[in-house]
């Protein structure tokens, strides 16, 4: 699956739009996790488990895009982008999402 944050790809013809494929994860921080942010918070720095969590929750994503993207018949996903918002205290969302399309090397 080719996947871009552009509007096209060089090399390659759009011959039909599917639709809006996504992927989405709702990720919560455990006590440990916080316990150890708020240390971090003191001293500055990077707070690395925060930084685990988040880089597992945008793969989930991507992953789930790329699956629904798959079902509809999609050969790429053009204008992947990224949000994320929070659910609740503690726990946020983050979406990937694309135009999903079928192309043809020209």
């Amino acid at each position: 699956m080719i996947t871009v944050n552009t509007a096209f790809i060089p090399g390659f013809e759009v011959m039909e739009v599917l639709g809006i494929a996504q992927g989405n994860v709702v990720q919560s921080k455990h006590v440990g996790r916080d316990i150890m942010a708020g240390l971090k918070t003191i001293v500055g720095g990077e707070i690395k488990g925060y930084t685990e969590m988040l880089t597992e929750a945008r793969d989930i994503a991507y992953n789930r895009m790329v699956k629904q993207a798959e079902e509809m018949g999609a050969d790429a996903i053009f204008n992947v982008r990224y949000t994320t918002s929070q659910v609740m205290q503690g726990s946020s969302e983050l979406l990937a999402y694309g135009t999903a399309v079928k192309t043809v090397k020209v």
